[in-house]
């Protein structure tokens, strides 16, 4: 309460001289029910730790101090109107990297086994053990393991500013997204692939006809799959746009997992698409970049919520 001599003695609402009623220049966290406080709410500020106190808070030690009349009623206002809380966000389901691969593959090993079973009730087992699944069957298991292989090197860069998104489904289709990173060196596109051989590019054309580019893995021509990157691409800037980011870099990349690389060099660019390995594709979400982490952290959630879960 206020003295006639205008001292302030200490009441229940009492805050310690090394302590100060004000709006948070900064966001912070309660330190002592560790609630989050956004920046320009009130709160307590100790100076003498460093830390804050919701005004909700009970504040411990009061002692007397001499303040002005004003800040009476400022302490006041500030203890009986409590701070704004906004709810925490919830947090980014990041997926699971070959998800929907593996689902696919054991959908399809299940019918195969139920046919043959049915067929052959007696023998069933025997041929199933003595017979190989078919490559159309295997190659998703084989994708899978790819999706999988990457998608955890990409989860141990969390610690270093880069956030992931795994097997991401493009609505309104059924078809997917392998893996999209964000960093503050821009969002990347990443395509998992698990082919067998070195990637190259064929260039064809010369003098009197337009030069083409071709990639071919091994002796396997894979055009199709760079039209693919392209296209996902394009709808990841579509969503960002949409979200308020289009001024954010897209990059697209193709990730071979298990192929025949060379001791020195071996990365390329094909018509504006990175042809890499898991290492060398870390390197470059690790590059420095102008995205700050908070936006980082918001462009994940947007893309989230673009391309929900396959």
């Amino acid at each position: 309460m206020l003295r006639a001599d205008h001292q302030y003695v200490a009441t229940p609402i009492d805050i310690p001289a090394t302590t100060k009623i004000m709006r948070l220049r900064y966001a912070g966290r309660c330190r002592d029910c560790g609630v989050d406080l956004d920046a320009g709410v009130r709160a307590v500020y100790d100076r003498s730790t460093k830390t804050v106190i919701c005004v909700t808070c009970p504040v411990p030690d009061a002692v007397a101090e001499v303040i002005k009349p004003a800040e009476i009623l400022e302490v006041v206002e500030a203890v009986s109107t409590p701070a704004i809380r906004k709810p925490r966000p919830a947090p980014v389901e990041s997926g699971a990297a070959g998800g929907s691969a593996r689902r696919e593959y054991e959908r399809r090993s299940a019918k195969r086994e139920a046919r043959i079973r049915d067929a052959h009730p007696r023998l069933g087992g025997l041929i199933l053990a003595l017979s190989d699944e078919p490559q159309s069957t295997t190659a998703w298991a084989r994708g899978a393991k790819g999706e999988e292989v990457l998608g955890q090197g990409l989860d141990r860069l969390t610690a270093r500013g880069v956030l992931t998104l795994h097997d991401r489904r493009i609505p309104p289709t059924r078809a997917n997204i392998d893996h999209i990173a964000v960093s503050p060196a821009g969002v990347f596109v990443i395509d998992a692939k698990r082919y067998k051989g070195r990637p190259h590019v064929v260039t064809t054309g010369g003098l009197f006809r337009p030069r083409i580019s071709t990639l071919v893995v091994g002796s396997r021509v894979s055009t199709k799959i760079v039209d693919g990157v392209h296209k996902q691409v394009a709808l990841v800037h579509a969503a960002l746009a949409k979200a308020g980011f289009p001024d954010v870099p897209v990059r697209g990349m193709l990730c071979f997992v298990d192929a025949d690389w060379p001791l020195f060099g071996g990365s390329f660019v094909i018509d504006g698409v990175d042809v890499l390995w898991p290492k060398k594709a870390s390197e470059q979400l690790l590059a420095p970049g102008l995205i700050e982490d908070a936006a980082v952290s918001e462009i994940h959630r947007a893309l989230a919520a673009a391309y929900p879960v396959a």
